[in-house]
């Protein structure tokens, strides 16, 4: 079973989220529980433990921990990513989300369908780095991706 069974953000450090913020948070973990694609690759002779996984996210040390266990609770993988890569398209990716929810109070439809296919684009480009960041780390799908870099943002908002 390649797969997320349990998500688990450690944002105890971090302000709280706004309730836009903590509403897309909801809606990702729920998405990504309902459906997704997470497999760890063999890495030299050591064959890659079992899914389904539980996944911790956090930010540590300006880095983002990816902390995988199994149902178990037995230790997986852990690895680190640089925040770096992300900054640019997760601050891009909060800026267009204000405009959207300002725009969905006051602005006509198809203005709004203007900005939330920017802020499709920009989400795209966020899963898009997340994806060649986990490379050789963890195999993950299109949507997968897209659910987690939502998750990036919602941690990524404090950090």
């Amino acid at each position: 079973m390649s797969r997320i069974s349990k998500i688990d953000l450690d944002d105890r450090n971090l302000p709280p989220p706004t309730p836009e913020i903590e509403q897309e948070r909801r809606v990702a973990i729920f998405d990504l529980i309902e459906d997704n694609s997470f497999a760890l690759p063999v890495r030299g002779e050591r064959a890659a433990p079992e899914g389904p996984y539980h996944l911790g996210l956090a930010i540590r040390d300006k880095r983002l921990v990816f902390d995988v266990a199994s149902e178990a609770g037995e230790k997986a993988a852990e690895f680190h990513l640089a925040l770096s890569p992300f900054r640019q398209v997760v601050k891009d990716y909060y800026q267009i989300c204000e405009s959207y929810f300002t725009a969905v109070k006051t602005l006509p439809p198809s203005q709004i369908e203007t900005i939330d296919m920017a802020r499709r684009g920009i989400h795209n480009e966020g899963s898009r780095v997340l994806q060649e960041r986990l490379e050789g780390k963890a195999e993950i799908d299109t949507d997968t991706a897209r659910r987690l870099f939502t998750l990036i943002c919602v941690l990524h908002f404090g950090g």
